[in-house]
């Protein structure tokens, strides 16, 4: 009688390992980021900007509420509005962005973004800044971002998701 007690055991503990572990990996992988890329206008601008594409690989929606780098005293997340004249405005966006349940939300130029201020150092060529972006769901996830200050406004982008007439930055 022990060893079918010890089959039914192995049996169990083999069927909840496999059902843990996908749920395990799904959530250390529910979010990856695409093509990051920081940059700023100048070298000596106080400010500078990062964009990517965050892809949600759960299926419950996540929120991007806040990003941090040692790259700038602040460190906020901000989009382009357009005010009642028609100009662009850039604005925090303290609630953050939605990442959609199997999808993805394009950080990207003259749109939502992540924001320096008051950078410690110029952006230089190839540095890699490791920022942190904190989602309500996933928690903190570190992506390693290079400063690309040669890329032309719509590389990496969606065109058929851009907004005409809206600046870059």
């Amino acid at each position: 009688m022990r060893v079918p007690m010890f089959k039914s055991a192995a049996a169990v503990a083999a069927l909840l390992s496999s059902l843990m572990l996908p749920g395990l990996a799904l959530a250390e992988g529910a979010i990856t980021v695409i093509d990051p890329y920081a940059r700023s206008s100048t070298m000596m601008s106080a400010s500078g900007a990062a964009f990517m594409v965050i892809e949600n690989h759960s299926t419950a929606d996540d929120r991007l509420v806040s990003a941090s780098a040692d790259i700038a005293e602040r460190v906020e997340l901000h989009t382009h509005i357009a005010d009642t004249n028609g100009v662009m405005q850039m604005i925090e966006v303290p609630e953050g962005f939605v990442i959609p349940a199997g999808g993805s939300h394009a950080l990207q130029r003259g749109a939502d973004h992540v924001m320096f201020l008051g950078l410690t150092r110029p952006l230089a060529q190839g540095d890699i800044i490791p920022v942190t972006l904190t989602f309500e769901t996933a928690g903190e996830v570190v992506v390693e971002v290079p400063v690309d200050l040669e890329r032309k406004p719509m590389h990496g982008q969606m065109q058929g998701k851009m907004q005409m007439g809206a600046p870059s930055n």
